[in-house]
């Protein structure tokens, strides 16, 4: 399973979609790093393999970042696999 971790403008919880193959991972984190360096604003929906009822639409330009990662049985104490950190700053 490979989760796609987005991180939005002024919000400290990161919104998350999982996919069951890497291909449509990798296609999917291409789509949204296309979205990031594109000027104009659009509206985004995600969908989840793990829970397919949940849908998720993001305006672009709120996108912050974008990781993708495997979930493997090894995981960090905290259950969360590494991330981003980043210090506050006016933009």
């Amino acid at each position: 399973m490979f989760t796609i971790e987005l991180t939005l403008k002024q919000t400290p919880v990161p919104l998350s979609v999982q996919k069951k193959e890497a291909g449509e991972a990798d296609r999917l984190y291409a789509s949204l790093v296309a979205a990031l360096e594109a000027t104009a604003s659009t509206v985004l929906e995600l969908t989840c393999d793990q829970q397919p009822h949940k849908k998720i639409n993001v305006l672009s330009s709120e996108i912050a970042a974008v990781q993708i990662f495997e979930k493997t049985s090894t995981a960090t104490a905290s259950g969360r696999p590494p991330g981003f950190f980043a210090l506050g700053g006016d933009q």
